[in-house]
């Protein structure tokens, strides 16, 4: 006996515009351990994104609606604020007071060409990141997920367990991003 599965194209679902990324506001106030869970989020955005790009037509990777970033310039950010999100986990793990600060130009991204790269190495070099990112979290105790230093932009305390649901948030940020990029004609 065979389950069939019926694939939903989530774009039909998504008819509004979300919220700014530097607009958004986190509440960093769960006490429970749910850090599993946000790892499972990380472990699987590289799958997600994969099977995203395999609904998106090759022709519409390199648009700049409204002269924003494109989707593979998207795809490139998120492996770009890799390095900033593993630097924050060690500035938490060092008893570090603040966290390191971020360019809110993203002048990285800006800079990167990404366009000139294809999908496949994009994807590849996203999923190779998170890897590495993974396996710095892979041994931690609770003590470390509930070590903290303060975001500086947010200016809150930001657990290590906030920092990851943070850096989940943002990659389904961009995913909606990519998929409200999509749709678009």
């Amino acid at each position: 006996m065979g389950i069939e599965v019926e694939v939903v194209d989530c774009r039909r679902f998504i008819a509004m515009k979300q919220t700014k990324w530097f607009e958004r506001k986190f509440d960093f106030s769960k006490t429970e351990n749910i850090f599993p869970s946000i790892i499972e989020r990380l472990a699987g955005t590289p799958a997600r994104l994969e099977e995203k790009m395999k609904t998106i037509s090759a022709d519409i990777l390199e648009r700049k609606p409204d002269n924003t970033w494109s989707i593979k310039e998207n795809i490139g950010h998120l492996t770009d604020l890799e390095p900033l999100w593993q630097g924050r986990f060690e500035d938490i793990k060092n008893g570090e007071k603040e966290l390191r600060p971020t360019d809110l130009a993203n002048r990285k991204t800006d800079e990167a060409d990404h366009n000139s790269k294809s999908l496949e190495q994009l994807l590849k070099e996203f999923r190779e990141v998170r890897m590495m990112t993974l396996q710095l979290l892979q041994a931690i105790d609770e003590e470390t997920i509930f070590k903290s230093g303060l975001h500086p932009r947010l200016n809150t305390p930001m657990r290590t367990m906030d920092l990851f649901l943070f850096v989940a948030e943002h990659d389904d940020h961009h995913l909606a991003r990519i998929t409200e990029m999509a749709k678009m004609k």
